[in-house]
């Protein structure tokens, strides 16, 4: 029989931002099967710093990280979500990633490339989370999901508005179980509206919001920046929004419902590109690596790669002049103020392209070190995961993954000086966690998990 186990557990921890620890069972052991995903990596630590992994955390460093404790509820897929829901596990909360027996999070399947059988993808934005797969459609499975969230601090879905509410687990269902809950909606547009039942889709949030109208080349097509940044956007407002609603919580003694949406993220992000618009009624366009207000403030092509610099104020264009030997360009009237550059950018900036073309990228670099003129290469892959900074400041994170083995994936952006970001648990594989969720946070028998398994309303990964 299923235990009644609501009435054995804490509801509120005194409106306080953590609750007590409670015993976990030990995951079972693993044997690596995969070749090292990090075969032919640069990633070895450099000038003190390098990768994150097993190493001990810096002198002086305790182990207690601001999350510690607090239970995070993940329903979320993709990537908005779970990036956030990983920065949160980073700060040491527990993330119970909720997945649907067998698939799992759509990424796992995004491929080629693969570890093993692992996609890369799913590896990149899941560490420190442990899996339960749990049939959401099963009324047991939706049972389940609200017991975990009467004992956990944050729930996260990044469900269309109303579908969770359809299966008993919409914000007013999971409030009157779990009034102390911190509940965090992700969504493409928002909760009401017209758009409200539209799937959130990166892309589509950034051609929308006017992200692509301003990316790509002056006379060019509308272009996709390289990586997700509407979902990363997304994803940070999440994080930020999770910490704010934890706090409010601290004050007040209550959860509360945060609305984030892709669309809403992105505007945002649109800073002084929209409030020229607003504001002055200029209306956008792309400028490639060039920038709209400053000049020269963008890449140049080399005799074999691309240098970006850039000239913030009059001073450092005089010295961009210096170093490139054109003193006659920094002295030309048309030339002598940013505003006067800012009308003159074809002419300057032919000039100044004819002159970059001349030497090789590494000749640039080395007559702009110590200028105090901003200035770098644009690199490759290769090339930031071996530049002496990436690895000093120890962006990259090492990991054994039960079935991929050896993996690295990019740490965590932020340093702090009273704890380390340190030993990530590697991504886990669908449901790998299941059995240890149900007893450890739950308070499940074999019996009643027995029963679970066989129904297909959970699903317990057995790692070998």
């Amino acid at each position: 029989m299923l235990r009644a186990g609501l009435g054995r557990r804490s509801r509120l921890c005194g409106g306080g931002l953590w609750r007590s620890p409670r015993p976990a069972a030990a995951s079972g052991s693993a044997s690596l099967r995969c070749p090292s995903a990090l075969s032919g990596a640069t990633a070895s630590p450099r000038n003190g710093g390098g990768a994150r992994g097993e190493g001990a955390p810096p002198a002086g460093a305790s182990n207690v990280k601001p999350l510690d404790a607090v239970k995070i509820l993940d329903l979320t897929r993709v990537l908005a979500g779970p990036f956030a829901t990983m920065i949160l596990g980073d700060l040491g909360a527990e993330v119970i990633k909720v997945e649907r027996p067998g698939a799992g999070d759509d990424t796992r399947a995004w491929g080629p490339p693969f570890a093993g059988t692992e996609s890369v993808y799913f590896l990149s934005v899941n560490r420190n989370k442990k899996s339960i797969a749990i049939n959401m459609k099963d009324s047991k499975g939706a049972k389940l999901i609200r017991e975990l969230a009467a004992v956990s601090d944050v729930f996260v879905e990044n469900y269309v508005p109303g579908k969770l509410a359809e299966m008993g687990l919409g914000y007013e269902d999971i409030k009157k179980i779990a009034p102390h809950i911190v509940y965090c909606s992700i969504t493409g547009y928002g909760q009401t509206g017209p758009m409200v039942q539209r799937g959130g889709y990166d892309s589509i949030a950034a051609a929308v919001s006017g992200l692509m109208h301003i990316t790509g080349h002056e006379d060019g097509e509308p272009v996709r920046p390289g990586v997700a940044m509407t979902d990363l956007a997304t994803g940070l407002y999440t994080y930020g929004a999770i910490m704010a609603g934890l706090l409010q919580r601290h004050k007040t003694g209550k959860g509360l419902h945060i609305d984030c949406n892709l669309l809403s993220s992105q505007v945002a992000c649109l800073t002084h590109v929209a409030a020229n618009y607003l504001n002055c009624k200029i209306e956008a366009k792309r400028w490639g690596t060039a920038h709209g207000s400053i000049v020269p403030y963008q890449a140049f092509k080399t005799k074999d790669g691309y240098i970006v610099v850039g000239a913030g104020n009059d001073q450092q264009f005089v010295t961009v002049c210096k170093i490139l030997n054109l003193p006659e360009v920094s002295k030309d009237s048309r030339y002598k103020t940013n505003t006067l550059r800012v009308q003159n950018r074809k002419e300057l900036i032919d000039i100044l392209s004819t002159r970059f073309s001349e030497k090789a990228t590494i000749e640039w670099l080395q007559l702009f070190e110590g200028s105090g003129v901003p200035y770098g290469p644009i690199n490759n892959m290769q090339q930031v995961f071996s530049d002496p900074q990436v690895l000093h400041n120890g962006l990259v994170m090492e990991m054994n993954h039960p079935t991929a083995g050896k993996i690295a994936v990019p740490g965590p952006g932020v340093r702090y000086s009273e704890f380390a970001v340190s030993h990530p648990k590697p991504p886990p594989l669908v449901g790998q966690h299941t059995v240890e969720i149900l007893k450890g946070m739950l308070g499940y028998e074999d019996d009643a998990i027995e029963e679970l398994l066989r129904t297909g309303a959970v699903a317990q990964h057995e790692v070998r």
